[in-house]
């Protein structure tokens, strides 16, 4: 995907520029391409970026650590102020407080719009945070191999095992 030039919005129809989508974006591993479209309008002070794209991901189950394929859609917009300051370095401290109205997304109004930079980060936003297989995930299976000190007949995690050995060897 090319970057949009920010002046030259102005001059397209309706001052909006879509970009169909259908390609791997570099950095986010897919099983398929993402495939969608980014909506770019202008309206004077702000460009209000929306999108609606599709992909499948391969996720790690959190429960049993199995893999599975999962359907990542995302539709969503965004405003993005213009303004002249933005992506100046500044000599600022390390640390300081920010205010509310700092947490925006800007860029210069003679600047440009990358919209695969933007769907990329739009798309790691949609992967959920708690990645399951399957609702009733039993989890890693508990195996009883290793029989315990305080009772035989307790199931114990054989990742457990060299910390039960060791403390078999403790005294009393």
């Amino acid at each position: 995907m090319d970057a949009i030039y920010i002046p030259q919005l102005t001059q397209a129809p309706e001052r909006t520029e879509e970009v169909q989508v259908n390609e791997f974006l570099p950095g986010l591993e897919t099983l398929t391409p993402v495939r969608g479209y980014v909506r770019v309008q202008h309206h004077g002070n702000y460009l209000q970026v929306s999108s609606q794209a599709e992909t499948i991901i391969t996720c790690t189950c959190n429960r049993c650590l199995q893999q599975y394929n999962r359907r990542l859609g995302l539709d969503t917009q965004e405003i993005i102020w213009l303004d002249e300051t933005a992506n100046q370095a500044n000599d600022l401290p390390l640390e300081r407080e920010v205010v509310m109205e700092e947490l925006l997304e800007s860029l210069p109004p003679d600047g440009y719009f990358y919209p695969n930079e933007w769907l990329y980060e739009q798309m790691w936003l949609a992967v959920p945070q708690r990645q399951l297989c399957s609702r009733n995930c039993p989890g890693i299976p508990v195996s009883s191999t290793v029989e315990s000190s305080d009772s035989p007949e307790t199931p114990v995690d054989n990742r457990w095992a060299s910390l039960e050995a060791l403390k078999k060897q403790l005294p009393g």
